[in-house]
This record gives C-alpha cells, sequence and structure tokens, in this order.
C-alpha cells in the first residue's frame, strides 16, 4: 500500500506541475497574440511617434526666441529688473540672502544666474547651482563599506534649477502678467547656456529642477520636451498661522486636548532636565558659531543624501543681513552646554523654520531636544506675525502633530547625453515613493 501512495502522490504532482506549465504556455500564447494584434496599430502610429520625437529634437536644438543676462553672482545683473521679478517672491530669491549666499557658499557649489528677456523687457529670473556629486557624500554613515568604497570614486557635476540649502520653488520667479507655460522654454536654455559656459570648470552630467509647488508647476509640462522627467519627493509640511494667535499659548488654545497635552509634555520634560532656551542676537550667532555649527553636522552627517554642506560663516551672515527677521535659539544644559539649536527666517507673509542641530547623544538618553526646538520655531512664526510657518519635509509625523499640512513638492531632471534618459527614466520608475505625511486634525 505504501508503494501505490507513493505512485498515486508521484501522479498527483506529475498532473499539477504539467497543468502549471500548460498554464504558462496559454499565457505566452496570450501575449503574443496581444503583441500580434496591435501591432498594425503600432506601425501605423509609428510615423506619427517619429514626427514628434523629430519636432521635440528641433525645439531643444532650436533657440526659444528669448534674450538672456547670465550671471555668477547677482550683483552683476541689473538690479532693477532682478527686484522687480522677485519683489514679490520668496526671501531666497532676494539680493541679500543670495550675497549672503555667495560669501559663504558651500565648498563645491557655484552660484548661478540668469534674467530672460522679450526683447529688453525682463521676463522671468533664474537662480542656479552647480555641485561637484562626490559619491562618498551620498550613503549615510550605516552604509556597507564596500559601497562606500565604490562611490568615493564617483565624481560628477550636476546643475540644479533653484537652491540646495532650501526647499520649495526657489528656482524661477516669473513676470506676473506673463503665461509660465511660455516661458518654461526659456528656462530650459538659460539652463543649457548656463552649462555651456560653466563647461571649462568640468562637464555637467545632470539637470535638476528642483522642488516645484502645485500652483509654480503650472506650465511646467512644457520641460517633458526637453526630456525633463518628473519626481515627487516628500511633502513640505506646513503650518497655517491664525491671525489671532498673539503668543505661543494662543495657539496651544486652538489645539485638541491630546495635541495639546503632548505640546505641553515636551516642554515640561524639557524643563525638569535643566535645559532652557536662549536667543542670540546677531553677535551671539557670531560668537557661537563653532558650537551651532557642530550641532549642525550632528544632525546634516548622518543624511543619506548630502549634496552640499553649510559653511560656518553662512548662518552668521544671515543674522547680520536679516536682523530681527532672523531668529536663532541656542538649546543648553544645566551645565551650560549647547545642545542644540534652531532659526526661523521671515519669508514674504510667512516664515521658515530654517536649519536645525541638536546633540545626538543627549536626544539618545531622553531629552526632548528635537521636539522642543520645532516648537520654538512657531513661537519666533507668531513673534514675527507670519501667516504660516514651512517646517520642511523630514519628520512627517512630529510636524503634522503640531497642526502642520502637507504641500506637495515636484522635481524634474534630465541628462545631457539623450541616451541616458532613457536610463534616467528608469531609475526614476524605480525610485520608492517618498513618505506621505500621516494625516491628523491638531486643531478644534
Amino acid at each position: 500500500m505504501a508503494v501505490l501512495d507513493r505512485v498515486k502522490t508521484s501522479l498527483a504532482k506529475a498532473k499539477v506541475k504539467t497543468k502549471g506549465k500548460a498554464q504558462q504556455v496559454r499565457e505566452a500564447a496570450r501575449k503574443v497574440r496581444t503583441a500580434v494584434n496591435a501591432a498594425p496599430g503600432k506601425v501605423k502610429a509609428a510615423p506619427t511617434r517619429l514626427k514628434a520625437a523629430k519636432a521635440a529634437h528641433e525645439e531643444r536644438h532650436r533657440p526659444s526666441g528669448f534674450t538672456f543676462a547670465l550671471a555668477d553672482a547677482v550683483a552683476m545683473l541689473n538690479p532693477q529688473h532682478w527686484d522687480g521679478l522677485t519683489a514679490s517672491q520668496s526671501v531666497y530669491f532676494s539680493r541679500a540672502y543670495l550675497e549672503a549666499l555667495e560669501g559663504a557658499a558651500p565648498e563645491n557649489l557655484r552660484p548661478h544666474y540668469a534674467l530672460i528677456y522679450r526683447g529688453l523687457w525682463p521676463v522671468a529670473a533664474v537662480v542656479a547651482q552647480s555641485v561637484e556629486l562626490r559619491g562618498d557624500d551620498l550613503p549615510g554613515p550605516g552604509a556597507k563599506a564596500a559601497l562606500r568604497a565604490s562611490l568615493a570614486k564617483v565624481r560628477d557635476r550636476i546643475l540644479v534649477c533653484g537652491n540646495l540649502l532650501s526647499w520649495g520653488p526657489h528656482g524661477v520667479a516669473f513676470a506676473p502678467d506673463e503665461d509660465p507655460e511660455e516661458l518654461w522654454p526659456g528656462v530650459a536654455e538659460a539652463l543649457y547656456r548656463i552649462r555651456r559656459a560653466d563647461k571649462l570648470l568640468g562637464e555637467t552630467g545632470l539637470v535638476w529642477v528642483k522642488d516645484l509647488t502645485p500652483e509654480v508647476e503650472a506650465g511646467a509640462g512644457a520641460l517633458a520636451r526637453f526630456n525633463y522627467r518628473p519626481f515627487d519627493t516628500e511633502p513640505n509640511m506646513v503650518l497655517p498661522i491664525k491671525a489671532g494667535w498673539r503668543s505661543f499659548e494662543d495657539y496651544l488654545k486652538d489645539l485638541r486636548g491630546g495635541y495639546r497635552s503632548g505640546v505641553r509634555k515636551v516642554r515640561k520634560d524639557f524643563e525638569a532636565g535643566g535645559f532652557a532656551m536662549e536667543r542670540l542676537d546677531a553677535a551671539g550667532v557670531a560668537r557661537e558659531a563653532a558650537t551651532i555649527h557642530a550641532l549642525y553636522h550632528q544632525v546634516h552627517d548622518g543624511q543619506k543624501f548630502r549634496l552640499a554642506s553649510l559653511h560656518e560663516a553662512f548662518l552668521p551672515r544671515l543674522a547680520a543681513a536679516f536682523g530681527e527677521d532672523f531668529r536663532t535659539h541656542l538649546a543648553r544644559d544645566a551645565q551650560g552646554k549647547a545642545v542644540g539649536f534652531i532659526t526661523t527666517l521671515r519669508d514674504g507673509d510667512g516664515a521658515v523654520g530654517y536649519y536645525i542641530g541638536f546633540d545626538k547623544a543627549a536626544a539618545a538618553a531622553g531629552a526632548p531636544i528635537y521636539l522642543r526646538l520645532l516648537q520654538q520655531t512657531i513661537e519666533d512664526a507668531i513673534a514675527l506675525r507670519a501667516s504660516w510657518l514651512s517646517l520642511g519635509r523630514t519628520a512627517l509625523q512630529p510636524k503634522a502633530q503640531l497642526g502642520a499640512r502637507p504641500v506637495a513638492i515636484r522635481c524634474h531632471l534630465r541628462h545631457r547625453v539623450p541616451a541616458l534618459n532613457a536610463v534616467v527614466r528608469a531609475c526614476l520608475n524605480f525610485m520608492p515613493e517618498p513618505d506621505q505625511a500621516p494625516e491628523r486634525n491638531a486643531f478644534k
């Protein structure tokens, strides 16, 4: 009986295996039939696709019809034209900010600027940066040694339309009475001209249009004709600030009970641990520059993607340039040691929780330094009479618990070698989906 049972079992397995192979054959045949049936349509459509591809190729290699002024420093451009285009835009387009950045730029970063004209009339301003990509700056400290050794050999240049030291649409400012869709081809040509002019310093491989929000991206579909490929990033977390808030306590009163209790607990634990917050003026920021920079690196060096690192003099320059519109707070422990800092910068009618750094060892020991610093930038934004506060696109959950809401951000990328754009497209298709902010309703 045992032998008979084994024979029956073998026959059953063979039947299942045969059935599986038959199913695979039928599926393969179905795919072949589908391909054959679709072939006439594809053949018929081929001339149309070839014609469209040829037209796109010709457009990429044809002047846009605009004229340009290119510069390596914003002071080289007509200040009335620049200010006329950017006065109502973000602070990151202001000459005060850009000149502070030029005076203390990361060592691997070069600034570039362009004014785009229709005839002699300025219609768009472009802020760009070229950066040397060093492979050993890409992985975080936890990466395997073999990977770090391989990446250390990578050297390339990237041209970024935007600002590597900020987040948001800080690369292009259009004249208010112009149609952005008509101007994006001019932006593409400006970036091409900048890349070609920079060739003496090294060949630029990738061009990256950085951080477009939905309203700014309107019309940016024109970039697809220039082989730019879009991809999404984590959202920017933005906290709306009510006009009636005159203090942090007013903000707390509008939070739901559970969220309000969480905020109060952070402050209570922070103070119970002997920690205190200290506001620094511009002289204080300059005096504590080395300490602030070391705290910044404790956070920055753990990031997986680091194209540029702040110069130690950058934040002191901002503090000197913007005065009361730039707030810096330092967190100190019971012994007076600095264990964290945060900066807040006024941005038009809003504010930005800008750079932050903290002592990782103290935080790992249980001190709520990071959360207390986030709360401080809310206090700063209320004091600045801002109507919104941008908190950036990391640590989405704790920011959502403070009441911040996500604002979508999209980037566009292309390679200077047309054939490699297929590789860019494939890489973007395999990129993991960016983290999404959790749904929270923190306010009453």
